[in-house]
C-alpha cells in the first residue's frame, strides 16, 4: 500500500498577559483533509496531522518554550491524544461543540491528574458543563460572540472558582479595558495588531543616518565609501555590523574589524535587510512591540522564501523588505499611508504594502494567510501558484527559527 506525505499548515497566534507580554501561542491547523482522504475519518487524520506535525517540528520550537494553546475534537480527547506532549507546555482547549459527556469527562479528569492544564473554548455557560467547569484552568469568553453582561457573569464565575479567565477576539482598546476591569488576565485578538495599545513614536526618532543609508542602498548605483563612511561616523550602526558579520553565523576564521570588509563579506542586498531590520528594531523594544517585531521578520523572511519557492528570484530582497516594513503601521502608531511616503524604499514595495496587485502583493497575501490560519484562501493561492502544500509549513517554521536567531543576536 501507498504511503503518501501528510501535507498540513501549522499557524499561531499569541497571547498576552496583563502587562501585554508573551503567555503563550495557540496553536492552529487545518482539519479539514476532504480534498486528500475522502474515505477516512476526519478524527483520524487529524490525529495523524497532529502527531506528524507537532511531534516532528516540536511544540517547543513552535512556542519558544511558551504555553501551547490546542484545540481537540471530542474523539481524539477520548482517546486522550493530548498525552503525547509536554504537559508543561500543552494547554488543551476543549471546543464549545464537545457534549461532555461520562466518557470525556472521565478522559478530561485522568489528563488533569496527570497534570495537564485544561481551557474551555468560546465558552457559554450551561448546566451541562458544569463537569467540565470543574476541571478547568482557563475559559476562553469570545468578546465578538458575548454581550457585556455574559462577560462579567463569566468573570465572576472564574473569580469564585480560581479559573483564569482569557479574553479572545479582542479588538478595541474599549474591550480591552473592559477585559482588564473585569478580571481577565490573559488576552488574544487583532487588538494587539492595532496602534491604539501601542506608545506612539514617529520616524523623526529614527536617527537620520538610518534613512540616508536606505536611500543610497536603493539608488542605481550605490556608493559604498558613502555608505561606510556614515556608518563609521555612527557609533551604534558601527557596533551592531561588526557584531553581525562576526557572529557565529558567517564562520569566518579572523575577526573583521573594518566597515568596509564588512559590507563586503555582506554583500548589499543582505546589508540592505540588515539596515531595514535595525529600523524596524530601534522604534521600541517592550512587550507587545518586541512581539510585533518578531512579526515583521517572520514575515520578512517567509516571503522571500515562499518567492524563491515560486522562482522569482530577480530583486528578492524586495519581498524581504515588504514583510520587514508590513508593521510600521503598527509599530509607529501611524496610518501606513503616511509612513510610506516618508520611506525611501522602492514603489513597488510601497504599492503591494497598500493593497496593488502584483507578484509582491500575491506573495504578501500568502505569508498573511498562513499567519492568520486562513487555510481556504491560502489552498487558493497554493492552488493558483502550483506551489507544494507542505514546503509552506516548512518555510514558516524556517522563518520563527530565524527571527529568533536575529533577536538573539541583536
Amino acid at each position: 500500500m501507498e504511503v503518501r506525505q501528510v501535507e498540513v499548515f501549522v499557524a499561531r497566534q499569541p497571547i498576552f498577559d496583563r502587562d501585554k507580554n508573551i503567555y503563550g501561542y495557540e496553536l492552529l491547523y487545518r482539519n479539514g483533509f476532504d480534498n486528500f482522504y475522502k474515505s477516512i475519518d476526519g478524527d483520524k487524520a487529524t490525529s495523524e496531522v497532529i502527531n506528524n506535525s507537532f511531534l516532528l517540528i516540536g511544540i517547543e520550537n513552535l512556542t519558544e518554550g511558551k504555553k501551547a494553546f490546542i484545540n481537540f475534537t471530542t474523539k481524539l480527547l477520548k482517546e486522550e491524544v493530548p498525552n503525547i506532549f509536554n504537559k508543561q507546555i500543552l494547554v488543551i482547549e476543549i471546543l464549545e461543540g464537545v457534549q461532555p459527556d461520562r466518557e470525556l469527562i472521565n478522559a478530561c479528569k485522568r489528563m488533569k491528574e496527570k497534570g495537564y492544564s485544561i481551557a474551555l473554548d468560546d465558552f457559554i455557560f450551561e448546566p451541562k458543563f458544569l463537569p467540565l467547569l470543574e476541571l478547568a484552568d482557563i475559559i476562553k469568553v469570545d468578546f465578538i460572540q458575548s454581550d457585556k453582561n455574559e462577560r462579567r457573569r463569566l468573570a465572576q464565575i472564574g473569580k469564585r472558582k480560581g479559573i483564569t479567565l482569557l479574553a479572545e477576539k479582542v479588538e478595541t482598546r474599549e474591550e480591552f479595558e473592559e477585559a482588564l476591569d473585569m478580571g481577565y488576565s490573559l488576552f488574544q485578538g487583532y487588538f494587539f495588531s492595532k496602534p491604539v495599545i501601542l506608545s506612539g513614536n514617529d520616524l523623526p526618532t529614527i536617527p537620520n543616518n538610518y534613512f540616508r543609508i536606505i536611500k543610497e542602498v536603493n539608488k542605481e548605483e550605490p556608493d559604498i565609501a558613502k555608505i561606510s563612511s556614515i556608518i563609521e561616523r555612527d557609533l551604534s550602526l558601527s557596533y551592531k555590523l561588526l557584531r553581525l558579520i562576526n557572529s557565529a553565523s558567517f564562520y569566518l576564521r579572523e575577526e573583521v574589524n573594518s566597515i568596509n570588509n564588512a559590507l563586503a563579506l555582506l554583500g548589499l542586498e543582505e546589508f540592505e535587510k540588515w539596515i531595514s531590520l535595525i529600523v524596524i528594531k530601534d522604534i521600541s523594544k517592550e512587550g507587545t512591540i518586541t512581539e510585533n517585531i518578531k512579526t515583521s521578520l517572520i514575515r520578512a523572511k517567509l516571503s522571500e522564501s515562499i518567492a524563491e519557492e515560486m522562482g522569482i528570484e530577480e530583486n528578492k530582497s524586495e519581498f524581504f523588505l515588504m514583510g520587514i516594513f508590513s508593521m510600521l503601521d503598527v509599530l509607529m502608531n501611524r496610518k501606513l499611508v503616511d509612513i510610506l511616503n516618508d520611506l525611501p524604499i522602492s514603489n513597488k514595495i510601497k504599492w503591494a504594502l497598500l493593497g496593488a496587485q502584483g507578484e509582491l502583493r500575491d506573495v504578501y497575501e500568502l505569508t498573511l494567510s498562513y499567519e492568520r490560519a486562513n487555510w481556504d484562501r491560502l489552498l487558493e493561492l497554493i492552488d493558483k501558484f502550483k506551489l507544494k502544500e507542505y514546503i509552506i509549513g516548512e518555510l514558516y517554521i524556517e522563518a520563527i527559527e530565524w527571527a529568533n536567531q536575529i533577536l538573539e543576536l541583536e
